[in-house]
């Protein structure tokens, strides 16, 4: 059976996944790109360096965002989302990357996936300092939609 996912069942799956896709479009150029997130009810968390996903946010903002639950060709629930991009600096960009760590943290099972600065300085309760290439954003998003097979 095919079927749309309620409210509540959208929220369910933003909240239980921590990888999603960002769709953007700029310059007559749309690029897809996975993604680490935290999910707070009402934006996407989420971290990277300077490079064509940032670069193409930064000169058209609206965002398409994408995330699903798998657990075969006939069994799985998605979510689509639309947002708008924003950086975050100062005390609003260490708040969100506690929540990023709190919630990826937990997942990392590789030495090359961690995110260990941020982790070390959050335990001691220190502040974190992003590098200079590092971008702190939130997509709040404004629509979302769901779709659902189950057999």
């Amino acid at each position: 059976m095919l079927g749309t996912l309620n409210s509540e069942q959208i929220e369910q799956v933003l909240h239980q996944e921590a990888i999603g896709r960002i769709g953007c479009h700029a310059d007559e150029k749309t690029y897809i790109v996975p993604i680490t997130y935290a999910y707070d009810g009402q934006r996407l968390i989420c971290h990277s360096t300077q490079g064509m996903k940032i670069q193409m946010m930064q000169s058209n903002p609206e965002v398409c965002f994408e995330v699903e639950q798998i657990d075969n060709l006939a069994n799985w629930r998605s979510v689509i989302a639309w947002g708008k991009y924003e950086e975050l600096h100062g005390a609003a960009a260490q708040k969100a990357m506690a929540l990023l760590v709190e919630r990826v943290m937990p997942l990392i099972a590789s030495a090359t996936a961690n995110l260990d600065h941020a982790e070390q300085a959050l335990r001691q309760g220190k502040d974190y300092q992003p590098s200079p290439q590092a971008v702190i954003f939130s997509i709040y998003l404004s629509e979302k939609t769901g779709r659902f097979e189950k057999r």
